[in-house]
């Protein structure tokens, strides 16, 4: 069963900015920047058929190429911390692109998402980490703001099974 999730890759210049924010917390396991993206639809162990669904109807939305900036740094977690992300501008484009893979998620005949979609890049996994350090960690580093990148495709990735983090393979690319 593969897992699988869309999202939008990010460009090598702008990961290379995101990789200037690691270090500093304690028990955090950094993304390797060519695993950095932002999650359209997380998708989850699949079965082939399952799968090929959605990737069809993947292929079905259209939608023009948009800006993007990557936008401040925060956490998920609260009182115990468990990821340090880099958070996405304002982008209606983005929201609209987000809810096309929601429908066609549902059009392949998968559960919808209960969770409200929140655009990041997962920059750490913590466990154990203290919620003091990772305050002061966004203290230093929660200013944070991208050059605009042009997104003109977004992918089906895939992912090992286990905890998270990489490494992913783009399955199939779609343009806008």
């Amino acid at each position: 069963m593969p897992r699988l999730f869309s999202g939008l890759e990010i460009p090598r210049e702008i990961s290379d900015r995101l990789t200037m924010l690691k270090g500093g917390l304690e028990n955090a396991r950094w993304v390797e920047p060519e695993n950095y993206h932002i999650t359209l639809r997380f998708i989850g162990d699949v079965d082939g058929d399952a799968a090929e669904r959605f990737t069809q109807a993947l292929a079905r939305i259209s939608a023009a190429p948009f800006m993007l900036t990557l936008d401040g740094v925060g956490s998920f977690g609260r009182g115990r911390p468990r990821t340090v992300w880099a958070g996405v501008g304002p982008s209606d484009e983005l929201a609209a692109l987000a809810n096309a893979h929601e429908q066609a998620a549902i059009a392949a005949g998968l559960e919808p998402e209960g969770r409200k979609f929140h655009p990041h890049v997962t920059l750490a996994r913590m466990r154990g980490t203290r919620a003091n350090d990772v305050a002061k960690y966004l203290e230093q580093n929660g200013v944070f703001l991208s050059p605009g990148f042009t997104v003109s495709r977004f992918v089906l990735f895939s992912a090992r099974e286990g905890r998270g983090g990489g490494p992913y393979v783009v399955e199939q690319e779609f343009d806008l």
